[in-house]
This record gives structure tokens, sequence and C-alpha cells, in this order.
């Protein structure tokens, strides 16, 4: 598309982008009116002009970035003129001179609110914040008003990914952590299904580079017997469905990588013991919306004459779509090879809505498809964000349980349906209900059996909650509610009830005082609060009015002599303002060492030569020849080694990914690392001191602990041990597997120290 010398550098920009921008415009055609294009001309040009003699890291000329973001936004997400307006304008105001005023001036006001919820927030935070939630949340403020911002943000993401190559390491690390731990689920969460899942794959590509290339390699091995097999299944159903008139499609896809490995990591099982690596979509053409139901069960019932399905792999989403719009009949069958088979049973309807998701075709496009499920996701993000005062960090880790997990359907009394998040308790579901409800439950009744209000609940549960008007709000609810609803109007209802304690408690002191004939003032004060063993006025107020403090002594205490007290008192508080102000004076000097974030970290036997320490983290436990990154908080901080698919390491990528530091094993000849190893078998006579015969005298390993229970001639055992690397473990699982009556052993990969 590009005329380019020898080299590969563009010769011409402006050649070089009106190539692009002819490209842009002939993949919108079918979402933009010959009228707009005027207009998408004109942002078009601000764009480019903007960003003229700015390069990327790839070298290519900047202009690339906004006009593939804004294909993707029209051609794979289907939005109009608008979106991709301000997909080209999207890094205007954070990148060059132009300011918000300048853009609403030129464009009008819904382009400038839009590009706003797209442009980062800059400035210093404290050391307890994160710029990278703090973005992320200022980012889900505009969503409450146009959804858009975040099909935006969805593309940006996605063109970074596929160019994240030209990034170093460390960044690498960082947007493919913040990618998985918050971008895909979005993605999943607004059904974007095809980019959730190349979202997913590159991310698994930078955090997992050799496994991401084993597992490709061995798909496209397998290639030619894959599509084999999907002739072979796919031929009896082609006939029948054509027999019967049906009009369809028929395709057969693999599963993606990153959800092969993550099938591999939960069942703990090699690529070739997973079985249903392939999925056969059936999308066929319906007449009207109301007899695609019937449709989809009739194929349904046509397929299982062929084939025999899993009775407990059938899942239903045209009776009861998923809260992200996502409708299909699923089955699994048993395929003419003896393995399993799942079947998407969709209408041309639900697969535009499963390809492109639901939240693309939403109010502003006029379509008002699941509009009522997509007004409850975002009513629920407005209630997250009604709390200015709250963590971003904190925030982020409520967004994700909240928004992302996996949902449950219960029922009311009265058989009313109201969706909530996985592992909800019967507290949750009364303030779901109404915060008044969930204020004054003291119990439940969850399918007529009574339960307390930490109990949780199930899809499908039919609850009622028990009221009393004597019931007060308790601080331990917090740690038994998993929703943002909850957790708001509890923390809401125990701020009111402190502010009663405090106003209750000023009045009792005040008409004291007055009955001593003493007036209120700052001498009063600095004898009554040491006297009390309080910090601040409103915590002597609240401890007044709850009670706590009693006044009975006041008059005796206003007469002490407290100067020697408040002296004591006065040097406390300066010692501990000295000291603090010691450490920042001690943070300032020790941050003036720099440490480069963006050299890997190589750990070895002599790393403390290196002058650089290092704590392997009690999280997951890695050990040499685990693929690894360093997370260090400042320039003192020693730097913790987490497996890359820790959880919590993923999690600090996407948090605070600028303090994540690349880091390799090199060989470990002296040191030991814990580890833990589970197996099962057929029990016999002696079989244990052939484990450990195995592991103390021909491998040379320390055990720590060893645990075999027997029960009906089979044994389960644990064994901590230490190793040098992952290759000392492996060699130790393959001598064990080979002992008589060792069915099972594998590393436990969620053993914590």
């Amino acid at each position: 598309m590009t005329k380019q010398n020898e080299n590969h550098k563009i010769i011409d920009e402006d050649i070089y982008a009106e190539e692009l921008y002819k490209d842009l415009i002939e993949s919108c055609s079918m979402h933009v009116k010959a009228k707009d294009i005027q207009f998408i001309r004109k942002a078009f040009d601000l764009a480019k002009k903007s960003h003229k003699g700015v390069k990327r890291k790839s070298g290519e000329p900047y202009i690339l970035h906004p006009v593939a973001v804004a294909k993707i936004v029209t051609s794979e997400i289907g939005l109009g003129a608008k979106a991709i307006a301000c997909a080209l304008l999207h890094d205007v105001v954070e990148d060059t001179d132009y300011t918000l005023n300048d853009i609403e001036h030129l464009f009008g006001e819904k382009i400038a609110s839009i590009i706003d919820g797209l442009t980062k927030i800059s400035g210093v935070f404290d050391n307890s914040s994160s710029l990278q939630a703090e973005n992320f949340r200022k980012m889900l403020l505009t969503l409450s008003d146009d959804v858009r911002v975040i099909l935006i943000k969805l593309a940006d993401r996605l063109h970074n990914m596929r160019t994240l190559e030209s990034m170093p390491p460390n960044k690498q690390l960082k947007i493919a952590g913040e990618t998985t731990y918050l971008y895909a689920p979005l993605a999943h969460r607004l059904g974007l299904y095809a980019i959730k899942t190349e979202l997913e794959d590159l991310s698994f590509k930078y955090r997992h580079p050799k496994y991401f290339q084993e597992i490709a390699s061995k798909i496209y091995d397998n290639e030619k017997k894959r599509q084999q097999e999907i002739n072979r299944f796919s031929l009896p159903i082609i006939e029948i469905l054509s027999q019967k008139n049906i009009e369809f499609d028929i395709n057969g896809r693999p599963k993606s990588i990153y959800s092969i490995w993550n099938k591999m990591q939960i069942k703990n099982v090699p690529f070739e013991e997973i079985y249903d690596l392939m999925a056969i979509r059936i999308i066929f053409k319906s007449e009207n919306k109301e007899t695609e139901k019937a449709q989809c069960w009739r194929i349904y019932s046509l397929i299982t004459d062929i084939y025999t399905p899993k009775p407990d792999r059938i899942r239903d989403w045209i009776s009861s779509p998923k809260a992200n719009g996502y409708e299909a009949l699923h089955v699994t069958v048993m395929g003419p090879n003896g393995k399993w088979v799942e079947v998407q049973i969709r209408s041309e309807r639900m697969n535009e809505i499963a390809e492109r998701g639901f939240a693309a075709h939403w109010k502003y496009k006029g379509n008002k498809t699941n509009e009522g499920e997509l007004d409850k996701w975002i009513k629920r993000i407005r209630q997250m964000l009604e709390n200015p005062a709250a963590d971003a960090l904190e925030f982020l880790d409520e967004f994700k349980m909240n928004l992302f997990a996996s949902e449950i359907m219960v029922f009311t009394p009265k058989g009313e349906l109201r969706t909530l998040p996985k592992y909800s308790t019967a507290l949750d579901f009364a303030y779901e209900i109404h915060t008044q409800i969930g204020n004054k439950a003291i119990g439940a009744k969850v399918n007529h059996k009574l339960v307390p209000l930490n109990y949780v609940i199930k899809s499908g549960d039919q609850i009622e909650i028990i009221t009393s008007n004597k019931q007060r709000i308790q601080t331990e609810w917090l740690n038994q509610v998993k929703t943002a609803k909850a957790k708001t109007s509890i923390t809401d209802s125990i701020k009111a009830e402190t502010k009663d304690r405090i106003e209750k408690g000023k009045k009792i002191l005040e008409n004291k005082l007055k009955e001593l004939k003493v007036q209120p003032s700052s001498r009063v004060f600095r004898k009554i609060i040491p006297e009390f063993q309080v910090q601040t006025k409103d915590e002597l107020y609240s401890k007044i009015g709850s009670g706590i403090i009693k006044l009975d002594d006041l008059k005796k205490i206003l007469k002490k002599n407290t100067k020697n007290k408040l002296i004591r008192y006065w040097s406390l508080q300066f010692s501990k303002s000295n000291t603090t102000n010691k450490e920042k004076k001690n943070k300032q000097t020790s941050n003036t060492k720099e440490f480069d974030y963006k050299q890997p970290l190589i750990i070895s036997d002599d790393s403390e030569n290196e002058k650089l320490k290092y704590d392997i983290a009690k999280c997951c436990n890695p050990i040499p020849g685990d693929e690894v990154v360093g997370y260090k908080k400042n320039e003192t901080a020693d730097v913790i080694i987490h497996k890359a698919k820790c959880p919590n390491a993923i999690k600090l990528m996407s948090s605070q990914g600028n303090c994540i530091v690349v880091a390799k094993w090199t060989s470990q000849k002296h040191l030991s690392f814990l580890a833990k190893l589970t197996l099962s078998g057929i029990d016999r006579l002696g079989i244990a001191s052939d484990i450990t015969n195995i592991i103390s005298k021909e491998l040379n390993a320390n055990i720590r602990k060893i645990y075999i229970e027997t029960h009906d001639g089979i044994f389960e055992g644990e064994i901590e041990l230490y190793v040098h690397n992952v290759q000392n473990l492996n060699n130790l699982i393959l001598n064990i597997s080979k002992i008589k009556g060792i069915d099972s052993v594998k590393r436990d990969e969620s053993f914590v120290k």
C-alpha cells in the first residue's frame, strides 16, 4: 500500500497519510453516510497536522496509529462517523498543543466530551496512588454518558497490542498485564468476543512467549488433521439441515491459544489432553426474531439425532441471554472419533451481536436491542463512581470483582429475576433490593430455609430477606458483602451514624461545659484531649456521643495542672513529626540512586555480590526455571520475584506497571528453593519408602514435609522438598511417575510457603 525505498523507509509522509486515509474511507463505507465523509476528513486533517513529523517507536509516522484505531472502530466494531472522528483525534489533546476547548470549538461538545474521556491524566500523584488506576477511573466516568469512550479505548489498546514488539521489555510486560487484567475482560463484558480473544492471545504472547510459541506450533502442526475432523463431523449435519431446507453457514475454528493454555493450567494437563480444541458454529438465516428460538431448538434436535449430547454441557443463552447481550444455544456432543465437540447454534442477528457486541448498536445508532441490560451495567458503574474519595487501586479491585465476575441469576419471593456477581451473599441481595432492606436485615430464607446474612447464594436460589427495625449497621458487614452497591450503602450508613454521634457528643460536651460555666476554647481542648487519650475533637465527640467517654469527672480534669502531661504529649507529636521529616529526607536522598527498570534483572547465585537484593514472592513461590517478573516498589526497596502468571503479578502490571522489572533466572547450583508435589496412586506395601528413596538418595533432594493418606486401596499424598530449579523438579516428577502404583504426580502451582 505504501511507497517505500529499499530500506523500507517511507519516502513521503503526506503521500503515506493519504493512502492510509483512502484505506480508512473504503473500510467505513458500510457504516458512514456520504454527507459524513467531510466531517471525517476534517478530523483526519487536524490529526495529520498535529502529529506531523512525529514517529512511533517502530519508526513509522505517528498518523498510522489514529488511522488504524479509526479503522478498527468502524470495520471491527461497526461504529459511525462521530466515533471515527474521535478515534482520529484521540491523542491530539494529550500529545499536542490543542486543548479540549479547541476540539469543542471545531467539532462540538459531544466530540470534546468523548476525547476528554480518552485523554490520560497528567500530573504528580502520591506514592499510594496509581496513575494507571486513576486513568481507568477517569475513562469510566465518561462511560456513564457515552459507551463509545470504552469502545474507542478498546480499539486503541488493540492496535497498541498489535504493534507491541517495538516497545522495551518492561513496557511490554506492563501493557500486556494491564490488558489481561482490565481490557480483555472489559471487551468480553461488552460482548466484543473477537477483540477479547485477540487481546488475550497478544497479551499471552508477551507475558509467556515460550508457551505461546509452543501452543501455536502445535495448533499449526495439527491444522490439516483438525480440518479433516471438522469435515468428517460436519458432513452429516450439512446433509440433514439441507434436507430440511434450512439456510445456514457452518464453520469450525480452533480455540484461542490463551484459552487452551488457561484450560491446561486449570486442569493441570498437557496440550495433548485438551480434547475440545475446536468448536463448530452453525449460523442460520431466520425469517424474524420471534421464530429464532424455535429454529435453534429444531437444529439442536436434528444434531442430537446424529450425535449423542453431553447432558451437563447444554448452555441455553437464548431463553436467558448473558448480561452482555450474548444469545446462542451451545451443546457438546460425542464426535465420530470419540472426542467431545462443542456446537454453537446462532441466528445471523445473534452472530452479529456475538462478534461485535451489542454495545455497538446502542442508543446512538437507534437500535434498542438489549438496551436494558447495558443500562443496568452502566448504572452499577455509576454506583461505584459515586464515592470520589475512594482509593483508585481499591476502585480497580472493586470494579473487576463486581463487573467482570461471572454472574448468577436469583429470584425474589415473587419470582422477579435479579443478576448478581458470583459469590454474592444474602446481604448483597438485600442491598440489591433496597438500601433500607439491607440496613435492617437480620437474616434470610434461601429456598425457604433460614440462613445467616453471610450465606453465599447460588444461581436459581429464591431469597427472602428478614428485617427488623431494631437492627443496627455493623462494620463487620463490609467483610460479608461482594457488590459495590452493598459496600457503598454500608459505608455511607456508617458515616451517617458517625456524623450523628459526633453531633450528639458535641451537644453533650457543650451542655456540660455550660453547666460548669466554662466557655469552649482551644485551651480547654488542650486539657481534655490528652486526658481522654484521643487525637482529635471529632474522635472526642464521637466517643462521648456513643457513651464510651463519660464526662462525670470533667470538673476535676479542668482544674488539673496538665502542664507536664501536655509537654509530654507535644513532645510525642513533635517526635513523630521529626521522624517523618527524617524519613522523607532519607527517602529523597536514596531516590538519587537511580535504578534502571528497562535493564533485565539477572537472578543468579551471586546476586548478593551485585548489591541488588531480591525476595521470592510468598503468594506464588517461584523457583529457577519458572517464567518470572520482578516488582520494585521504589529505588530503595528489594525486588520481589513473582511467577509471570501469578494473579498478583498481573494485577501489579495493570496498576503499577512502571515498577515492573523484566527478570530472568540463571543456573542455580548453591541455593535451594521450596516446592510442593501432589501425588496419587494404588496403595501397596513399601510405596512410601520407594518414593522417599528416589527423592533423598537418587536425586539428592531434601524433604521438608511428607504426608500420605490411604483409603480403599488408593493413596493421596503431598511432599514439600527443596530443589535447585524446575529441571530438577521435572526430573524428580519423571522418576517418581515410574514407580509401580503411581498414577499421578504433579507440581502444586498454588503452593504458598
